[in-house]
């Protein structure tokens, strides 16, 4: 049979008479460069596998010229460099099987079993040139068994973490960047960021690195926050005196939250009636977000929401109750109720709306109605919701926006600040809102109702005449503004007459 030349090089540097090396060499070559030209951008990385066998496949060569004397010395080179030639094939048929062919329908398989499989084509090869060699496979297995027990022993735990890391890949409770509570403890709760052979490696929300044996993991009891669905739910509870009705602290929790920093309009929140405090009802608020990372801030923000808009009732989160002694230390003086008033009277005479009311008039209002504080982000009103109220800003600043339809973006039209009054279409109209109000910061609003309004044109009917040229005055300053942004017309119809019919005039 003819020689090629490298098997005349093999020939010559370690004396074997063998004429398959150069083919085989061949042949393991040409399906590493089939991998790598087949395989996926990000999977060639695999190829280094293969390619050190490859490498180190004149090893031999090398030793038996360390050592020329040596008994058998070309015979053992000759199979040293078929063990590595056939373990590269083997490693090359393996991943153009599972990655350049597998993975193209299928999902990517685990890098465990991947590591796994290579290993045991290097098994493979490896009994194959032992048992060409001669070596009898009761001498090549009992032989090690005392061997074998000592060093199982030893790896014990080992082992057990190798053996459940690969259950954890095929049953997949867990993955990459997913948020998971590792043990029974509240506080051990942590993001994926790493799952070898031996342990889990977590990130908690304190940034604590946390490497986890997967032994142990396969023994509890695993809470995945982001499977099967991307969001979660948070729980919060809150105490409301019994004085106060439940359906209607409900009510004015799930308006609180709604829009709050990370909760979900769907799945929608919810709050339900949970048990019977001595200081009073405990609500059970439950909402969900996909912000898991950021939970603490979820759950923060929803429940300085939730204080606000009690505040804004007048319902008080009642305290628990206890008799102890204290000495009490001055404190400041409070502003008298008539000096509250006065700032009241002082804030609505500088609104253009209110200027044809008589002094007496502006002090009934702000004695008939009650300042309300908003939290920064908090919306005030939204386009759409019916109203019969407007707003005077006593401190803080707010911000106006309309959009055209419930999807379209937000388009801004103005900011308000101290002085400023918004929503007199609605107090005098009954009209639906026509834009949202957002406060930008902790902003204290004082809110007109209708009921209050209604004494004072009751007495003096003729005001409808005033009221309505200032409103008209009022909606010609913006309806340009509003025109342009809702790309709509202003409406023409006759403010006079809406008045009227709003107040059963």
């Amino acid at each position: 049979m003819k020689q090629t030349s490298l098997d005349q090089l093999v020939n010559a540097v370690t004396g074997m008479h063998d004429a398959g090396t150069g083919r085989e060499l061949l042949v393991a070559f040409v399906a590493l460069v089939l991998f790598i030209c087949s395989s996926p951008r990000g999977r060639r990385w695999l190829a280094w596998g293969p390619g050190a066998l490859l490498v180190l496949s004149p090893l031999p060569l090398a030793m038996t010229a360390l050592f020329p004397d040596a008994i058998d010395g070309s015979q053992v080179a000759q199979f040293g460099i078929r063990f590595f030639l056939l373990a590269s094939l083997l490693q090359s048929l393996l991943l153009l099987v599972v990655v350049s062919v597998w993975e193209r329908i299928g999902q990517p398989m685990p890098r465990i079993f991947l590591d796994v499989l290579r290993l045991v084509t290097v098994a493979a090869a490896l009994i194959a040139i032992l048992f060409e060699s001669g070596v009898r496979a009761d001498n090549l297995f009992t032989g090690s068994a005392v061997l074998t027990a000592v060093i199982g022993f030893a790896l014990k735990d080992t082992l057990g973490n190798v053996f459940a890391g690969l259950a954890i890949h095929a049953e997949r409770p867990f993955e990459l960047d997913d948020w998971i509570q590792y043990d029974a403890t509240p506080a051990h709760v942590g993001r994926v960021v790493e799952i070898n052979w031996r342990a889990t490696k977590v990130i908690t929300l304190d940034e604590a690195y946390v490497i986890i044996p997967n032994g142990q993991l396969a023994q509890a009891s695993i809470r995945n926050f982001s499977k099967p669905e991307p969001w979660s739910r948070r729980s919060l509870f809150v105490v409301a005196p019994y004085e106060s009705s439940p359906q209607r602290v409900q009510q004015i929790i799930l308006d609180a939250i709604r829009g709050s920093f990370g909760v979900l309009e769907y799945p929608a929140p919810s709050v339900v009636t949970n048990d019977f405090k001595e200081r009073g009802i405990e609500y059970w608020v439950r909402l969900f977000t996909v912000d898991f990372d950021k939970r603490d801030r979820v759950d923060g923000m929803a429940r300085d929401r939730i204080w606000y808009a009690l505040a804004r009732h007048g319902i008080e989160i009642p305290v628990a109750t206890q008799s102890i002694r204290l000495t009490q230390l001055p404190s400041p003086v409070p502003m008298p109720p008539t000096a509250a008033v006065d700032h009241r009277v002082e804030s609505l005479r500088r609104v253009g709306l209110l200027v044809s009311l008589e002094p007496e008039q502006l002090r009934e209002l702000a004695r008939d109605n009650v300042e309300r504080l908003f939290a920064a982000g908090e919306a005030v009103i939204r386009q759409g919701d019916p109203g019969e109220s407007m707003f005077v800003i006593m401190s803080g600043r707010v911000e106006v926006t309309t959009s055209q339809h419930r999807d379209a973006p937000h388009v801004q039209l103005a900011t308000l600040e101290t002085g400023a009054y918004f929503g007199e279409m609605s107090l005098l109209t009954g009209a639906p809102r026509v834009a949202t109000v957002t406060a930008l910061v902790e902003t204290r609003l004082l809110e007109v109702n209708k009921r209050s309004f209604r004494g004072i044109l009751a007495e003096h009917p003729d005001m409808v005449e005033s009221l309505g040229a200032a409103l008209r005055l009022r909606l010609t300053e913006r309806a340009e503004v509003i025109a342009v942004a809702r790309q709509t017309t202003p409406d023409s119809t006759d403010i006079f007459q809406r008045i009227r019919d709003f107040f059963a005039m």
